[in-house]
């Protein structure tokens, strides 16, 4: 199956600091990728470079096609939603959807009119009198209607409460994902978009420290509870993090024989807040 994005050693340098260093990865179609990381750890950088905005060293490769060199034909089938985009607080929500209709050649007005009637954004409302949540349902409207293979969303959440977050993620993979397209999603909310994720990427000081499906994940980490008496036994298995509770630890181990960790107490799959956790402030490295 060809690959969306393909990214070899890909590198990007701001005088002597390495924002990304030599950075491997894949999407393929019909994946809800999670790139997530601490701030300063690559990931704006990373999304810069697939859109084509900086120059950087190494292979990339969008849709088959270099982003530096064939930004404008990439961008058909590319949407991109920020957390620092912005509308022009005058335009009318109409004006704004014929905009899109005279301007970008994928675009369906009809599959945004359908996404708009079911939200409370009217197409006579202008874009200042939205409010955050609103302006968000409104980039969804617009990417709904442009026939994107591929989108991506910089912390596309961001400072939305709750209920539109969660309404923002239903909507999305309910209405726009198909086995041809992906996302890509970078957030600090990542419990928030496990459920929908099928992949996880964790970047952190500009290299991917972990990278692959979800399903996967028990495969190569297993978090142990243990009580306080059994830790300084369980402790000698090298566990990648821990961190202590009141009466307990928790660690997590890698590619570890879950049947010895059984032992000293409870054996499951960490979730992936705890999974990022072990892997930007435990002793995991590649």
């Amino acid at each position: 199956m060809n690959c969306l994005i393909t990214a070899k050693g890909l590198t990007k340098n701001y005088g002597r600091f390495r924002a990304v260093d030599h950075v491997d990865f894949q999407i393929r179609p019909g994946r809800v990728v999670g790139l997530v990381g601490p701030n300063g750890a690559g990931k704006s950088t990373t999304l810069k470079a697939i859109l084509g905005l900086i120059k950087y060293r190494g292979e990339l490769e969008v849709f088959g096609r270099n982003p530096r060199i064939d930004r404008a034909e990439i961008m058909h089938d590319l949407s991109y939603i920020s957390d620092v985009a912005s509308l022009p607080e005058w335009i009318r929500v109409d004006q704004l959807l014929q905009l899109m209709k005279s301007t970008h050649p994928s675009y369906d007005l009809s599959k945004s009119l359908n996404f708009l009637a079911r939200t409370d954004v009217k197409q006579t409302h202008r874009v200042k009198q939205l409010s955050k949540g609103m302006k968000t349902q409104l980039h969804l409207a617009i990417v709904m209607g442009i026939n994107a293979r591929m989108l991506v969303l910089d912390e596309p959440t961001l400072g939305l409460d709750i209920i539109y977050r969660t309404e923002f993620y239903d909507q999305l993979i309910n209405e726009y994902m198909d086995p041809q397209r992906s996302i890509l999603i970078t957030t600090h909310q990542i419990e928030e978009i496990e459920h929908i994720l099928t992949d996880i990427m964790i970047i952190n000081k500009g290299r991917i420290i972990i990278n692959m499906p979800i399903e996967e994940i028990g495969n190569h980490f297993t978090q142990l509870k243990t009580s306080k008496d059994s830790a300084a036994e369980a402790r000698k298995l090298h566990p990648v993090y821990e961190k202590d509770l009141l009466d307990e630890a928790i660690m997590i181990f890698e590619n570890t024989d879950a049947t010895r960790l059984k032992e000293f107490g409870e054996v499951t799959t960490p979730h992936l807040a705890d999974l990022f956790v072990a892997a930007v402030k435990g002793t995991h490295h590649d």
